[in-house]
């Protein structure tokens, strides 16, 4: 067996220095704060840093299978899940077939779809945050086309419509990006598949269920295990637009991490919850990788 030369060697320490500076920040970020979260999901801590850390086995966990609010948040979060993957992708897809066309200023078409991507989820919440209000747009509207004895909508204060509401927020900020994704798909597609298509009869909306979705699978299956996955982690809306509320309908499992730690400080506890998000979204990571198979991204 030969041993490699002294310039592989050089090439592969290169490698290493470049990847050094990237690892170091990942493992102070992410993987240490991982693995110490990891360990308190076993122990009972409080935000003084200085107590010994008790350890208490599964209590955690078992606290966890009997808590009727975890339950509750993890099916409102399974609950926006649902309502936010099927439109992404669905929409999304709608975008990118709408603008692969070479008409003038299509480019324009497509960076006002993009758009939404580019604005800080900050600026849009507290944007919608206002358009639903009482005395917001969307009510001054209604009022205006429906003036007789017209009662202000309360998006974000009834409970059957703040988790919709808040989904509209998502929808409106994803489509764009996702739409990029579905269209590199279909500019990889030839154009003579579609003329041979059409000598078969295949014409219209028919062709794009012929040809386009048959070889968008991949990007489909990425789009949809992706957006689950941001749903599943969705935070900053519930936070900036609702707190949770109202009667905790908006409450998902990333603000009730934050709520058990930061509000009830219950760190252990977050910990633990945080351990079952993870599992939630290893899971739809191990979905990707078996519906992609190798005709997926790798």
């Amino acid at each position: 067996m030969s041993e490699p030369s002294p310039r592989t060697g050089a090439a592969s320490a290169t490698a290493w220095g470049f990847l050094a500076p990237g690892l170091a920040l990942i493992s102070l970020s992410v993987l240490i704060p991982a693995a110490m979260a990891l360990v308190m999901s076993f122990t009972q801590s409080g935000l003084d840093v200085s107590e010994p850390l008790r350890f208490v086995g599964l209590a955690n966990i078992r606290r966890l299978l009997s808590d009727p609010m975890f339950f509750k948040v993890l099916g409102t979060t399974l609950l926006y899940l649902v309502g936010v993957v099927p439109p992404v992708v669905l929409g999304s897809l709608a975008l990118a077939v709408l603008v692969n066309r070479q008409l003038p200023g299509i480019h324009w078409f497509r960076a006002a779809f993009y758009t939404p991507v580019l604005v800080s989820i900050v600026v849009a919440a507290i944007a919608f945050r206002w358009l639903y209000a009482e005395t917001g747009l969307i009510n001054g509207w209604l009022s205006a086309l429906f003036p007789g004895g017209f009662q202000p909508i309360g998006f974000l204060t009834n409970p059957l419509l703040a988790l919709p509401s808040v989904m509209v927020v998502t929808l409106w900020k994803g489509l764009g990006y996702y739409m990029v994704i579905f269209l590199a798909g279909l500019q990889g597609i030839s154009a003579d598949l579609y003329e041979a298509a059409e000598l078969d009869g295949s014409e219209g909306w028919r062709k794009h269920l012929d040809i386009t979705l048959p070889l968008l699978r991949p990007y489909v299956t990425l789009v949809a295990v992706i957006s689950a996955i941001a749903a599943t982690k969705v935070f900053e809306e519930v936070y900036l637009m609702t707190q949770g509320g109202p009667a905790d309908a908006t409450k998902t499992l990333v603000y009730y991490v934050y709520d058990q730690a930061f509000a009830e400080l219950e760190i252990s506890y977050a910990c633990t919850v945080g351990l079952a998000l993870f599992v939630i979204v290893l899971l739809l990571s191990l979905v990707r990788f078996a519906f992609a198979g190798d005709k997926g991204f790798s």
